[in-house]
């Protein structure tokens, strides 16, 4: 199985053989989620997805619950 190293923690992360670039995959260790931008050698980098649960999760903090208004 191929490995690259976690730009966020440095430590090793699997790659499924099958994975193509854009893939997205997460580090065991520090949890972060990883897009595949190389495959030979596999390279990966921070995911910055769009539109993705992490906005909304944001959005639903940002609300202000007492004034009804974000």
């Amino acid at each position: 199985m191929p490995t690259a190293v976690c730009p966020e923690c440095e430590e090793k992360v699997y790659v499924d053989a099958e994975s193509e670039q854009g893939d997205v995959v997460s580090c065991e260790e520090c949890g972060v989620d990883l897009e595949v931008v190389g495959l030979d050698p596999v390279e990966l980098d921070l995911y910055e997805g769009k539109g993705d649960y992490r906005d909304m999760d944001e959005a639903y903090d940002a609300y202000d619950y007492e004034a009804d208004r974000y």
